[in-house]
């Protein structure tokens, strides 16, 4: 039996509207993409508090910047290659270090877009946005956690880049779960090896650990919502008390991955292997095409950790 899927854009449409009627502070700003980012019912509930800034994302950045410094907590919507390629010196000038209080809330990232190729593919997100000082890079799991995101932002003083991905993807956690920022979560103990996920690729980890327990292979499965800050805590300790650490991303290894091998370069040297995009664009296919062609399905994870275990 297949498992329910969800389309994370939903929860975070709910999400803003719960934020927007418990403050008055909170706006949305976006590119012409109110109907991708699923902002009609927000906009016609809060029409005063919608800025629709046209195809102009670093004016868009911008805009919100200042509606940040006039008191009002902006959440700019936007898909996630054009607001993180187009409007990054906004975002570092304007939005990071001015420590403006600006949400950037990056729609369809990663390879979501499939088949419009790599035009639309925002695989350096990761990479890029966690070396900006002061901002905190968050890929949600599933609905339940992208809500307890979009609810922690409207409440957090400062800026954020926020993942809210249109693939469909299970339910990881149940309702009540509390997202906790710069926290990992432990999803399944074992000490053979570990696998550190991130947003859309945490359930196809945990499908992984299904096929390699089958075999006798237990794994510690942690999801990390938090790019930056990482729980470099966790790392350490999945790298010393299991055989080793594989990282899983819907991005270029360079992100999650090469965060985690920062941090075991310089506290905890140990095994590491890193499933995500290389050294090249992301080519035209389907999100669940392209993440299985770079080792990111599980059997291709399950292999992956072989090599550790």
């Amino acid at each position: 039996m297949t498992a329910q899927t969800f389309d994370c854009r939903n929860a975070w449409a709910d999400a803003m509207a719960e934020a927007a009627r418990a403050d008055e502070r909170v706006v949305v700003v976006v590119n012409d993409s109110v109907g991708s980012s699923k902002l009609n019912a927000f906009v016609d509930e809060f029409p005063e508090r919608s800025i629709n800034v046209g195809i102009a994302e670093q004016n868009m950045v911008g805009v919100a910047a200042g509606l940040a410094n006039g008191g009002k907590i902006p959440f700019v919507s936007a898909a996630g290659c054009f607001l993180s390629a187009r409007a990054m010196e906004q975002i570092k000038a304007d939005v990071a270090y001015s420590e403006h209080n600006v949400k950037l809330v990056a729609q369809s990232p990663g390879v979501a877009y499939g088949d419009l190729g790599p035009t639309h593919h925002s695989i350096e997100d990761f990479a890029w946005m966690r070396t900006i000082p002061g901002l905190t890079v968050v890929a949600p799991v599933d609905p339940v956690e992208t809500a307890q995101v979009i609810a922690w932002a409207a409440g957090h003083e400062g800026p954020a880049y926020i993942r809210v991905s249109r693939m469909a993807v299970p339910a990881v956690y149940p309702e009540g779960y509390q997202f906790v920022p710069g926290k990992a979560v432990t999803l399944r103990e074992g000490t053979a090896a570990a696998i550190i996920a991130t947003g859309t690729t945490v359930a196809r980890a945990l499908a992984a650990a299904d096929l390699l327990a089958a075999d006798g292979v237990e794994v510690r499965v942690l999801a990390m919502p938090t790019i930056k800050p990482l729980d470099e805590a966790a790392v350490v300790a999945a790298a010393a008390e299991t055989g080793g650490v594989v990282t899983v991303e819907e991005a270029l290894v360079t992100g999650l991955g090469g965060a985690v091998a920062e941090v075991l370069a310089e506290q905890h040297p140990a095994p590491l292997r890193r499933i995500g995009f290389r050294d090249e664009f992301a080519i035209t296919g389907t999100a669940e095409w392209l993440l299985d062609r770079v080792g990111a399905s599980p059997e291709g994870i399950a292999a992956t950790v072989r090599e550790l275990a």
